[in-house]
Parts: C-alpha cells; sequence; structure tokens
C-alpha cells in the first residue's frame, strides 16, 4: 500500500501557522510515502512570501512535488510575470512539476496556470494544448502496471464549491487522461475538498480536491487529503483540524450551472460524486 498527503493552499502571506504546523508534525510522526502539492504557495507571489514557502517546504522530509498556483505568478510586475515568473521559486525548483515513481503509483504534473489569457480573470484555469501534449508524453513514457495520478492547481471542470475554476480546456484534459488509464486527477485552488467521478468519452475518471491550509478558509476548516493507494483502489480520507467526519468535507456533487468556457467541439464531462467513506487509521 502506498500513502500520499495531498495539500494544497498554504498562501503564505496569509498562511494559518496552527495548521500547518499539525501538518508538519504528521508528516515527521506518519512518514507518508510522498507530499503533494497542488499550487498557491503564496498570496501575491512576493519574495518573503515565496522565501517562507520555500524554507517550510523544506523541512517536510520525503519526497515532494509541487504545482504552481495562480497565485504563485508575480502580481505586481508584469515584465517579470511573462518572461521570469518562476525567479522567485529557486529554493524549491527541484520539486517544481516533479514527476513521483512511487511503488505501484506514478505521479505526473499537468501545468493549468497561465501567465495571459484572452480574458479578464487570469487567475482561472487554462490547460494548453502544449501542457497536455507534455503531460500525456510523460504518461506514454511510463511502463505499465502502476496506478496513474496527474497533480495540477484548477480542477479541470466544477465541483459544487463556492470557488470556480473555469478552466478551459478542462474537460477535454479529461478525456485523454482518462484514455490513459489515470486513476484520479488531483487539484487544490476552491479551498474546499471533493471526490467525484467524471465520466467521459473515453471512460469514467476520478477528480479529487484538496483544501487549504491557509486562513483563506471557505466552507470547511483547514485540512488535507490522505489517499492510501493498494492496488487499483485509492481510499481517501480528509483530515482536518477540527476533526470533522470527511463525508461533511467533502463537496458531494456539482451545481447545474457551473458550466467552464469550453473551447469548439470539448466535450461536457457528467460527474457524480464517489460515496465518501473514510478509511481505517492504522
Amino acid at each position: 500500500m502506498t500513502r500520499l498527503f495531498h495539500i494544497s493552499d498554504l498562501h503564505f502571506g496569509l498562511e494559518d501557522p496552527a495548521a500547518l504546523g499539525w501538518f508538519r508534525e504528521c508528516v515527521r510522526r506518519e512518514q507518508p510515502d510522498a507530499v503533494l502539492i497542488t499550487g498557491d504557495l503564496t498570496m501575491r507571489a512576493r519574495t518573503h512570501e515565496f522565501a517562507a514557502a520555500c524554507d517550510w517546504i523544506g523541512t517536510l522530509d520525503v519526497p515532494v512535488t509541487v504545482e504552481v498556483g495562480n497565485h504563485d505568478l508575480p502580481y505586481f510586475n508584469p515584465i517579470e510575470r511573462f518572461f521570469w515568473p518562476y525567479r522567485r521559486i529557486r529554493g524549491i525548483e527541484r520539486l517544481v512539476e516533479r514527476e513521483l515513481d512511487l511503488p505501484g503509483v506514478a505521479v505526473v504534473p499537468l501545468k493549468t496556470t497561465a501567465r495571459a489569457q484572452w480574458r479578464l480573470d487570469w487567475s482561472k484555469g487554462w490547460v494548453t494544448p502544449k501542457a497536455l501534449a507534455r503531460t500525456l508524453a510523460a504518461i506514454d513514457a511510463l511502463p505499465r502496471g502502476s496506478t496513474l495520478l496527474v497533480t495540477a492547481h484548477h480542477p479541470l471542470v466544477e465541483a459544487g464549491t463556492r470557488g470556480r475554476a473555469l478552466t478551459r480546456g478542462g474537460a477535454l484534459a479529461l478525456r485523454e487522461l482518462a484514455s490513459r488509464g489515470v486513476a484520479a486527477v488531483l487539484t487544490g485552488h476552491v479551498h474546499d475538498a471533493f471526490d467525484l467521478v467524471a465520466q467521459t468519452d473515453a471512460g469514467p475518471i476520478r477528480m479529487i480536491g484538496a483544501g487549504t491550509l491557509s486562513q483563506r478558509i471557505r466552507s470547511t476548516p483547514p485540512s488535507f487529503n490522505e489517499l492510501r493507494i493498494d492496488g487499483s483502489a485509492i481510499a481517501v480520507r480528509v483530515r482536518n483540524v477540527e476533526a470533522v467526519p470527511t463525508p461533511d468535507m467533502q463537496i458531494p456533487d456539482i451545481p447545474p450551472d457551473a458550466l467552464p468556457p469550453r473551447e469548439p467541439g470539448e466535450p461536457v464531462a457528467p460527474i457524480h460524486a464517489v460515496p465518501p467513506v473514510d478509511p481505517p487509521v492504522h
């Protein structure tokens, strides 16, 4: 069995020190096989925020992979945003979009952030053809037999959360990932946990969202996902600072009006919830 801790939206600059300390102690005590961080390390991509985030991540003495979120692109320096967007993250550069090859499990990144878009809100998700091609090539290069997980910042299609991702190209990406046998896409961005199955033309694919470890909470307290993977079975437990049961932490469905903008010819992915069950604690 492989055990992973999935965290997201640390938002250094408005971090929750108690939640971060609690999570770091969980890692120290339990030693998961890896920690997967799905973006928004900072609030405004300031140098001191990245320094604090990199220092904290450096204390996690297990394998780590990091996705970059929309809050991690420079807000106040357009030249830096377009030409050197990740210069301030050099402290953990080797961890950014890092593939992980664990016993029986492979983790592959998918970039959903963009320096600019043809819409006013650049915080929303966008899976560009180049980003999708890079992820699919990485998956195709893997040996067969592993359970495949993809990490991204934005949910590829909408969950019933207060926050919206509105990811362009997301439904198409889900279909292509499903065709490669990806078991689940792990994301953040919306600050609430969910565990849903999207139905695509290529078959079903699971979408697992993590909450936040920052003060920017929405519907639920600070939390992280614990994934226990045994063969093709993935059990998800939402661990949180207030010990709320997993079923009460996860968003169970999607609203009927949660329709992200689609590219011409892009499919719509029907979604249903995975029955939330806390895995046993050993």
